[in-house]
């Protein structure tokens, strides 16, 4: 366990802010419940899904920065997932530029 700062929790979900921020603000938010990545969703995840999306808008309005974010998931290694538990980046403060990278 590393000794990040939880930003919101409750029974399902809790973030933290990640300690390599790739941003001024960067967030992670993960599910409690495992679930390994995105395309290992069942149907039955359909309503946990979507309290990460609703906490993800609660978290960038705690976070101050509500106005302009980005929400990742990386889907696999190839797609930059390094640990198999599925989980949003919440990215903001800064002008965010498209494509990524």
């Amino acid at each position: 366990e590393l000794n990040a700062k939880v930003v919101y929790e409750d029974p399902d979900i809790v973030a933290f802010l990640d300690l390599n921020p790739q941003a001024p603000v960067h967030a992670l938010i993960v599910p409690r419940r495992h679930i390994e990545r995105l395309t290992a969703a069942a149907d039955g995840d359909a309503e946990l899904l979507g309290k990460l999306q609703l906490a993800a808008a609660k978290i960038a309005k705690l976070l101050k920065v509500e106005g302009a974010f980005r929400l990742v998931s990386n889907n696999g290694k190839g797609a930059g997932q390094s640990v198999d538990h599925l989980h949003y980046h919440l990215l903001g403060g800064r002008k965010l530029l498209w494509p990524p990278g």
